[in-house]
């Protein structure tokens, strides 16, 4: 794979590589990892090239990406719209970690993704009880247990029953 750069909003150089062919599919790593991580970066993309055309990048700051001292999450969305146009306008996300976070934040701020997965997102406990009481006051969980009161987190099937049942 060749490295090849894309510029942010703000002019900051933002460093990724693509391999194979399909739709365009864009890994975010987390926080302390480069396109070189093996839960984020090039070893996952090459088990997705059979199927999508996979942009693995360095978040700003990391690897052979720029910075900027206004570095904000803001600038981040901003890379990853400048990804999401070099992929063609629209693409897959992937985020793992605080890269789902950013993911997650990206699509809330109107960036064009076709589809949107993340993985192991840090997220506060209690928003998590938060959506938990409205996606089940609105209907939208399948039935199942509710979460787990303890220090452990929430038992199966958790918040992302209503994404594996498919309904919303």
């Amino acid at each position: 794979m060749t490295t090849q750069t894309v510029r942010s909003a703000d002019g900051t150089s933002i460093a990724f590589e693509t391999t194979g062919k399909g739709s365009p599919l864009i890994l975010v790593g987390g926080s302390f990892c480069d396109r070189t991580a093996p839960t984020s970066g090039t070893p996952l993309a090459a088990l997705l090239a059979h199927r999508f055309t996979v942009f693995s990048y360095d978040r700003r700051g990391r690897g052979d990406s720029g910075d900027t001292p206004s570095h904000a999450l803001e600038r981040e969305v901003e890379d990853l719209a400048a990804l999401i146009t070099a992929a063609g306008g629209s693409a897959a996300v992937f985020g793992n970690s605080s890269g789902g976070l950013l993911a997650l934040d990206a699509a809330a701020r109107g960036l064009l993704i076709s589809k949107l997965v993340v993985y192991e997102p840090p997220v506060i406990r209690e928003w998590l009880r938060s959506w938990w009481a409205g996606a089940t006051a609105s209907g939208r969980r399948r039935p199942g247990r509710a979460p787990d009161s303890s220090a452990s987190g929430c038992r199966t099937p958790g918040p992302c029953g209503p994404l594996r049942s498919g309904t919303r």
